[in-house]
């Protein structure tokens, strides 16, 4: 059995868990966005460092706009013998969808990337007209 001191204003086993590691929230700092509207399209900028454009996949289905990039790197270093010194490999993979709606397609959203930023250039599309519900005259008798 082991005894844990305590004081009646100190609990070491209590403080232990009030660490910042145990309380701090995961801060994301993965594809960053920022979305901007004009008058007949959307404008969204996407944080993307450290990944080149062939890295970057974009799809449009059912409705959704989907960005996902993956980068696998492999950073060797050898001496004269061939032996490593060094080696470390990196794997990293994400993505976010955003819905747009069902109208636009693949072949209607703009990508350009540059520095890092993924931008996007999605048309405001209007929606489709319902046709009014037909009003019938009520029959009197």
């Amino acid at each position: 059995m082991m005894l844990m001191p305590r004081r009646n204003d100190f609990d070491l086993f209590d403080e232990m868990f009030n660490d910042p590691f145990f309380t701090r929230k995961p801060e994301v700092k993965l594809m960053k966005t920022d979305i901007r509207e004009k008058d007949n399209a959307y404008l969204v900028d996407i944080d993307l460092p450290g990944y080149e454009k062939q890295d970057i996949k974009i799809s449009v289905e059912d409705g959704y706009l989907t960005v996902s990039a993956k980068k696998e790197s492999n950073d060797e270093e050898k001496d004269d013998k061939g032996n490593f010194i060094r080696r470390e490999r990196f794997s990293g993979e994400c993505s976010r969808s955003f819905y747009v709606g069902e109208d636009i397609e693949a072949e209607d959203v703009k990508a350009s990337f540059k520095n890092g930023i993924l931008t996007l250039d999605i048309p405001k599309k209007e929606e489709a007209k319902k046709l009014p519900e037909k009003k019938y005259v009520e029959i009197e008798d």
